[in-house]
């Protein structure tokens, strides 16, 4: 039995304050989103389903803000941020926080909902998803560059299909 590689920082609450970093795939890496032309994403229907999806949490949960992100045709790089601190400096009521786990899941689960309405069945996201937790400016600056330069390079992209020898 193939044993799964745990994806997610032992002992760490997902739950807290604080920037992360996430990248969510297709399943098997099939582009649905749009096209890159001359460096920019161009987004289809599904792409800008998927663009609402993402704006969404944050208008969903108000502990959520959705930082830089970038749509490619087959994958999603975003960066999340939990603030439990709303308002003025008033603590966030009494309401359960959802960890990352949790808000991505929304997202996919809400975001393939809208995407099979339109006709699409056979979009999937990959199971899972990738996150890193931005510890410092240095490192969210870095990030943030990634996003958006992500588009421009699209041909040397790992998650390209069309790299695969």
């Amino acid at each position: 039995m193939l044993k799964r590689k745990p994806n997610r920082y032992k002992g760490y609450n997902y739950s807290s304050p604080g920037y992360y970093f996430v990248t969510i795939c297709t399943k098997d890496r099939l582009s649905f989103f749009g096209k890159i032309e001359d460096g920019k994403m161009i987004l289809n229907e599904t792409g800008g389903i998927v663009k609402e999806r993402w704006l969404w949490l944050q208008d969903q949960y108000n502990y959520v803000k959705c930082g830089e992100y970038a749509i490619m045709p087959n994958h999603f790089h975003g960066i999340l941020i939990i603030d439990t601190i709303v308002g003025e400096g008033r603590d966030l009521p009494l309401q359960k926080i959802k960890p990352l786990s949790e808000l991505i899941g929304a997202f996919k689960t809400t975001s393939s909902k809208l995407i099979h309405q339109t006709g699409l069945n056979e979009f999937h996201w990959q199971r899972s998803f990738y996150d890193h937790i931005i510890r410092n400016t240095k490192s969210l600056n870095n990030i943030i560059q990634y996003i958006i330069d992500n588009p421009k390079n699209w041909e040397k992209d790992e998650n390209n299909i069309s790299n695969d020898k």
